[in-house]
């Protein structure tokens, strides 16, 4: 489980493609400190496993359907990332409840920059609508953050000066894909209501 809080802002250094999926190189100094094959990190808020390690980089396999699915597929080397160590247990939850695992992808419409923030408006996929609701918890690229507004097909947030240095968020631009993950919590309710209603939800 993650927390939404990025602890670092890494880089592509590699791309190999391997059939029906792909090997990222990231550099990320430290999130690398103390990693062990097979554990986790989030990239962009997608939750990866750790290949290889040494030197402050690792690598990860990326399927097919990840690429796909993610805004991982439009990474080239140089990118910029959001690196996020899994949450310890006992440690502080700064953010929100994050798995990892997105649930589709955004397009960043605008930007409205102001004298302390700035404000971005982000498409939204409609079936991810219902889950997205003013001041609730979004994940954007990785990132935990609050909504200020919510449409049917977009919605906005206001990055601090903090979140525009040290995440990616500070450097998207219009027409730039970005990770989102609804809150877990909103679709375990619907869920659950459903099934007291005898909904046939799947």
């Amino acid at each position: 489980m993650f927390t939404g809080i990025v602890e670092e802002l890494g880089e592509v250094t590699a791309i190999e493609t391997l059939g029906d999926a792909s090997r990222f190189r990231l550099r990320g100094p430290l999130v690398t400190e103390g990693a062990g094959h097979g554990d986790s990190i989030a990239v962009n808020g997608v939750c990866l496993t750790v290949v290889e390690f040494g030197d402050g980089e690792f690598t990860a396999d990326v399927m097919d359907e990840t690429l796909k699915r993610s805004s991982l597929g439009a990474l080239e080397v140089g990118s910029r990332v959001n690196l996020e160590r899994p949450m310890a247990v006992g440690g502080r939850l700064g953010g929100h409840i994050v798995q990892g695992h997105v649930d589709g992808t955004g397009t960043v419409l605008a930007r409205t920059p102001s004298e302390n923030w700035e404000i971005v408006k982000i498409a939204l996929p409609g079936e991810l609508s219902k889950y997205v609701v003013e001041k609730g918890s979004i994940t954007v690229d990785g990132v935990s953050l609050t909504v200020v507004e919510a449409a049917a097909d977009y919605f906005t947030i206001s990055l601090i000066p903090t979140t525009l240095a040290l995440t990616t968020l500070g450097i998207k631009q219009p027409g730039d894909p970005v990770n989102l993950e609804v809150d877990v919590i909103a679709k375990y309710v619907e869920r659950l209501l459903g099934a007291s209603h005898g909904g046939n939800d799947k």
